[in-house]
């Protein structure tokens, strides 16, 4: 461009214009200058014929042959650097390209050369423009009436942009000549041009004038002519300045127009119509104030608070003001309501129905601060007007509600899609009624908005506060005629108040403040009261009304604070207060009732199904939890849905085949689609019973169980939500399920394990088919991918033994001889086939990612042997350890001298981790697990691998020669007083204060010898006193010619493996393992007396009990392998309630169970124990609690797997014997203190590894490192000084009950 000639300034002008000429709707439609640079600055995006553009063609080709050498230079470079692997991909490339061309000289230069050039040109253009705009003015002049008239032809006064018309640039003294021509007292035709003027000038430039404040005075008197042409000029003036100015300049035109406003209403001169005489919108006068005036006032309300921020305080406050007191005006206060003229907030209500401009007022806490603090100080009379009009309107509802014919006429309205052109009184009141609803609703949300409460208004004495206003807002729900929904929206009153309500629910302050009072819950419950007790209440629509009555008691129901106050009224759990007065009693009664159809005034009603579902639904929220659960437990609503279930299945069966032609077919259709709803409906609500252990027994007795899993799986499957209060998915309910044999048995027939199995293995190995692959996958990092995580906690979900025994139990792997590359696992065994046992070559070439997949089967082994039964499950059936010491074996290479070495890599590694855990018991100070990850240096792994048997001696922990037998003196002391045959009354206590005592100051004593010989002789006592027996047994002989063949493979198993862990304690003899079979041998052949047959599918009560006996060995090895001690110490023990507990095979097909909870196979340990450490959790430890609901599992399952094997593994020794010897003296509920006390100390690591994902992981793979009973002792009785009467009373409520 150094040649830059006349002919190409001309060139470059004419293109240049046509993008100008071109773009100019755009930004003429923009409200700011800023708002332009930001469309241009954008236009490629926003602009299809970008491109075309000549003045674009023209800068790309001289980009293009400015530059084009140095893009090509550098793209050779990073080209020639990418082909030695040193580049990274394209997008990289952009980037450097880019960036060193804009770093050359010759990019500097190119852009210095061109804005010279183009300031050239605009410099040309601009005065160019300014001398036609001096040759047009005077033609301007003659056709601007004609111009003018042709641009509005629209009532609107907003209709048209100030940017369509020329504008005419005047100075200061034309200004205030102008000024001066409107004033009042000036002739009509020189105001009317004067205004003709105005209209043609900037409007920055006549708000910037000096004359402003006078011309503002002239313009609200113009807008007061009787000519409607004269003021429609001035509101188009308003109109084009509010779109074309900033904040600064709007806020006097606002305030101007908002003042007129003022004044007007405050005018006896001019017309107001009263509310009886209704509006007549047609009318000119109507359409100026109403159309033109407040529509145009009321866009600004809602545009005004996105960019108000950006200016002083003051300019916000003024708006606000402005607005506040307009509203606030009161026409004829002396008048009644209906004789009264209408006030402004009545025209602001029909324009705006939902006070939309207050809810962006309140939005953001800059504005909302300003508005609440002018409420506050001035303008409170506004709160309470709406307040008022609500009275009024409630007043009349309830005086009419038989007839309704008040109210109605507004709501029957709505139904036609016409445009109104006349509203009557009652329509206006109606709509008033709306926005005042509309209003105080918004003021509720905020903490600062209740604040503004109590308020005096004149029909009340009393002051109205926040619960009254809530009372009031129920009352309005009860007796309000509904309104059914337009095109334009639902302004029901009923249904604008149950979605305020509804938003108050989501805020725990809120919902705190407003609606979680014994006062509110009344009101709520009122008309339910009325219905049970077949009293008259008057509702205007009684299914509405308790349908959005069952919506807020639901929204109260899911957050923990409404759903105790449901439950408890306000009170402690414990407190002995009137059922009937707690909020839940009243709902489940009503609930039944419904369910039953036995409710007269609903009976045939077509929303009784609605109305099911929504009572249901609010009970839900309450036995999904367990304290709710508990609650409700007498009413036996499970019973009742179910039955529903069924005669809803049944009908909807019935139901015949619509006939093509006839007149019943959309009758039909729609009984079916009714049927179809409910009976997916009553399932969910059965489903949700499996939220807690004891929710799944009962869930498990209605025998329901496979349809609703089925059901759950069908949603699953769509990735539905749970339900509309529940934020996680199916994840805790699945992990409930699976602790159970028949649930595992339900997802099993349901299809879920197959669909999980076959979506981990899409993953793992082949991929998706739909899914274009155009790069390879990444080499995964970690030992389980991040892609296959979410299975894998899945799978680790499912697997409690209950359900792996269903699943696998008895099964033997198919091992095939062939593997199609396409054959894809479809089960649990097929997973164990493929992923774990991955012994032969077929297997291995079967397999597409084989390190991977295999190490992801390793390591789901890992965590399923920390279950001790599924390890003897697995071993007795495929014998894992031989497996993976053949795979060692076969890792082992020769090295020059002839000395055997392991090969390291990730699997050598994971297996010989899981050896040591398998063959090695112990607490975390009692044995030595290895690490899984390599260290830096020459040494990587400096763990011992093996290949056969014995385990290494280094990861055994070095334990005390010989147990410690000295006797204690306050040990002795307790003895001495428990074989006292003359025992005192009270002496139990006396007894377990001091064993307290001893536990709190000298824990180390409470081992060996001192321990058997307490727990021997307190067990002794207590079986000899009737009224401390629980259980009434049969008289059973010691045979000492007990044979041991009738043994299965997990019990032998489970032998060596207890006797190999009590040799390293060094409490047993060498003969020990044979003592051990006979007590096995004895207490099947005691327990079997007490059993009965069982008429079940499952596996698990086939027989006797499938799993080892934790409780059996420990004893043993607390009796020193003592056998006759441990069996005469079994059989008094299990005359005491606290053996079904502790001792798992105890109630085993018991005949003291029920019947059906016998068939369930669901020990008291989960839906007794497990259940109410779920209770206490989130009492107690909230976080715990929310952490294990996030993380998809479940407390009651890793309790389940705790207590089944007696915290082996997870406790050292003498911790267990504490946890024991807790239980025995001071009561099975201390099993579940244990547990609680557990997590108490687990906190801090179950919040971290919630938030690592891998939750489920950490608590089955990690023993409990420095957790002693003793030090949780204190806490252990807080904990039953608040707990016990509940838990004790459930616990001895097991077994079937004497009639």
């Amino acid at each position: 461009m150094s040649h830059f000639s006349s002919e190409d300034e001309a060139v470059l002008q004419s293109m240049l214009r046509q993008l100008l000429q071109s773009v100019k709707e755009k930004i003429t439609g923009a409200p700011s200058v800023e708002c332009s640079e930001e469309i241009l600055l954008h236009l490629e995006e926003t602009d299809e014929n970008f491109h075309n553009y000549e003045f674009v063609k023209y800068l790309r080709q001289y980009i293009s042959s400015t530059l084009g050498s140095v893009i090509e230079e550098e793209t050779e470079k990073c080209t020639s650097a990418q082909n030695q692997g040193e580049g990274t991909g394209y997008d990289t490339l952009v980037q450097h390209v880019t960036k060193k061309t804009r770093e050359s000289k010759e990019y500097r230069e190119m852009m210095h050369s061109l804005k010279n050039v183009m300031m050239v040109v605009v410099e040309s253009l601009i005065n160019k423009f300014e001398e036609d705009h001096m040759r047009s003015k005077e033609m301007l002049r003659k056709v601007k009436t004609e111009q003018h008239s042709s641009y509005h032809t629209d009532n609107c006064s907003d209709s048209d942009s100030s940017f369509n018309q020329s504008y005419t640039f005047m100075n200061q003294e034309q200004l205030q000549l102008l000024v001066e021509r409107l004033d009042p007292a000036q002739p009509k035709e020189v105001r009317q041009e004067a205004m003709q003027t105005l209209c043609s000038a900037p409007p920055s430039d006549i708000l910037n004038c000096e004359s402003w404040t006078n011309l503002r005075k002239h313009l609200a008197a113009a807008l007061l002519d009787p000519d409607p042409n004269f003021s429609d000029k001035v509101l188009k003036f308003y109109a084009r300045t509010f779109s074309s100015c900033p904040l600064n300049m709007t806020r006097e035109l606002y305030t101007s127009l908002a003042k007129y406003l003022e004044l007007y209403f405050l005018s006896e001169d001019n017309y107001v119509p009263a509310i009886s005489m209704g509006v007549d919108i047609s009318n000119p006068d109507i359409i100026r104030l109403l159309k033109k005036v407040m529509r145009l006032l009321n866009e600004y309300q809602r545009e005004v608070p996105s960019f108000w921020i950006r200016q002083p305080e003051k300019y916000m406050e003024e708006i606000m003001e402005s607005t506040l007191s307009l509203l606030s005006v009161n026409c004829e206060p002396n008048h009644t309501i209906s004789l009264k003229s209408l006030d402004p907030i009545y025209f602001l209500a029909v324009v705006d129905l939902k006070a939309m401009w207050f809810k962006k007022w309140m939005h953001s806490y800059y504005s909302r601060t300003m508005v609440l603090k002018l409420l506050e100080k001035k303008y409170k009379s506004l709160i309470a007007a709406s307040i008022e009009q609500c009275i009024y309107y409630l007043e009349a509802c309830e005086s009419v509600v038989h007839g309704t014919y008040r109210c109605r006429s507004f709501s029957k309205s709505h139904i036609s899609n016409k445009q109104k052109n006349f509203y009557t009184g009652k329509e206006l009141q109606y709509i008033h009624v709306v926005h005042s609803l509309s209003l105080l609703g918004r003021l509720l949300i905020y903490k600062q908005g209740r604040k503004l409460f109590p308020v005096q208004v004149k029909s009340r004495k009393d002051l109205m506060s926040v619960t009254d206003l809530i009372i009031m807002f129920i009352r309005l729900i009860c007796c309000s005629p509904n309104c059914p929904k337009a095109l334009t929206g639902n302004y029901s009153p009923a249904s604008l108040i149950t979605d305020g309500l509804r938003i108050l629910c989501e805020r725990k302050e809120c919902a705190t403040e407003c609606l979680y009072t014994n006062t509110v819950i009344e009101a709520l419950l009122q008309p339910i009261n009325y219905l049970l007790n077949e009293k008259e209440m008057h509702l205007n629509c009684r299914e509405m009304t308790l349908i959005h009555i069952a919506d807020i008691l639901a929204r109260i129901a899911a957050v923990d604070d409404g759903l105790s106050l449901l439950l408890y009224g306000g009170e402690k759990p414990s407190a002995p207060n009137n059922r009937s007065q707690r909020g839940a009693h009243t709902i489940v009664q009503f609930t039944k009732r419904l369910l039953d159809e036995d409710i007269s005034v609903l009976s045939g009603s077509e929303m009784l199904p609605v109305l099911k579902g929504a009572f249901i639904f609010v009970c839900r929220q309450m036995y999904s939890t367990c304290e709710g659960l508990e609650v409700l437990l007498p009413y036996h609503l499970h019973e009742s849905i179910v039955e529903a279930w069924k005669k809803t299945s049944i009908l909807s069966e019935r139901i015949s085949t619509p006939i093509a032609g006839t007149d019943c077919i959309s009758s039909v259709n729609q009984e079916s689609q009714n049927s179809a709803v409910l009976e997916e409906t009553l399932l969910d609500d059965l489903l949700n019973f499996a939220a807690t252990p004891k929710g799944l027994l009962l869930l498990q007795k209605t025998g329901a169980i496979t349809e609703c899993v089925t059901f759950m799986f069908s949603r699953f499957t769509k990735n539905l939500q749970v339900s509309g209060c529940e934020k996680f998915g199916y994840g805790v309910i699945v992990s409930q399920v699976a602790a159970t044999a028949s649930g595992a048995t339900a997802l099993h027939n349901s299809g879920f394990i197959k669909a999980l199995v076959t979506e981990l293995w899409a993953i793992l190995e082949c991929g998706r088919d739909d899914v274009r692959i155009t790069n390879p996958r990444s080499t995964p990092v970690d030992p389980i991918d991040r892609s296959c995580q979410k299975f894998f906690l899945a799978l680790i979900n499912l697997l409690s033994f209950p359900a792996a025994y269903e699943l696998i139990g008895q099964q033997l792997i198919p091992n095939k001889s062939e593997y199609s590359l396409r054959e894809v696992p479809a089960g649990i065994i097929d997973i164990v086939d493929r992923l774990i046992i991955v012994d032969t070559d077929e297997k291995i070439h079967s397999l597409f990612n084989y390190e991977q997949s295999h190490m992801f089967g390793l390591r789901l082994l890992n965590v399923l042997c920390c279950n001790l039964d599924i390890f003897l499950l697995l071993e007795s059936q495929y014998k894992i350890s031989e497996v993976l010491l053949e795979a060692q074996k076969e890792n082992v290479i020769t090295t020059s001298d002839n000395s055997p070495e392991f090969i390291i890599d990730g699997l050598s590694v994971e297996r010989n981790h899981i050896l040591v855990r398998i063959n090695v018991l112990g607490g975390p100070t009692e044995r030595i697990l290895p690490s899984r990850i390599l260290n830096k240096g020459d040494d990587p792994y400096p763990w011992q691998m093996f290949s056969s048997y014995p385990c290494p001696m280094c990861y055994l922990a070095g334990f005390q020669t010989k147990p410690d037998v000295r006797q204690d003196d306050d040990v002795s002391k307790l003895l001495f007083a428990l074989k006292n045959t003359n025992k005192p009354i009270g002496w139990i206590e006396d007894t377990q204060k001091k064993f307290c005592e001893i536990l709190e100051r000298k824990p180390y004593v409470l081992s060996g010898t001192n321990l058997a010989k307490l727990i021997e002789t307190f067990v002794l006592h207590l079986s000899e006193t009737p009224s401390d027996c629980y259980f009434i047994d049969r008289e059973y002989k010691v045979d000492g010619n007990v044979t041991t063949k009738s043994l299965t493979s997990i019990q032998l198993l489970g032998i060596k493996m207890t006797i190999s862990y009590g040799k390293h304690l060094n409490l047993l003899r060498e003969n020990a393992e044979n003592d051990l079979c006979q007590v096995l041998m004895h207490c099947e052949k005691f327990l079997k007396q007490q059993q009965t047959p069982v008429k079940s599918s499952l596996r698990s009560l086939q027989g006797g009990y499938v799993s080892f006996d934790w409780f059996v060995s420990s004893v043993f090895l607390i009796m020193m392998g003592n056998k006759e001690k441990t069996v005469t110490f079994l059989q008094q023990f299990s005359r005491l309630l606290v053996s079904a507990f502790l001792w798992m095979p105890r109630l085993h097909s018991s005949i003291h169970l029920p019947v059906d909870t016998g068939a369930s196979g669901i020990h008291p340990v989960y839906f007794c124990s497990a259940h109410y450490v779920e209770m206490l959790l989130k009492a107690e430890l909230p976080l715990v609690f929310s952490a294990f609901h996030m993380s998809g599992f479940t407390p009651s399952h890793i309790c389940q797997q705790w207590l089944m094997q007696c915290f082996w593994n997870y406790m050292d020794w003498s911790e267990i014997c504490h946890y024991i010897a807790i239980c025995i003296f001071l009561g099975p509920d201390y099993q579940i203190y244990t547990c609680i006390s557990v997590f108490k100390h687990l906190q801090q690591e179950i919040l971290q590894h919630t938030q690592n994902q891998d939750l489920q992981v950490f608590l089955k793979e990690e023993a409990l490192h420095e957790f002693r009973v003793s030090d949780y002792f204190g806490y252990m009785e807080s904990l039953a000084s608040t707990y016990r009467p509940v838990l004790l009373r459930d616990m001895k409520n097991i077994k079937v009950q004497s009639t």
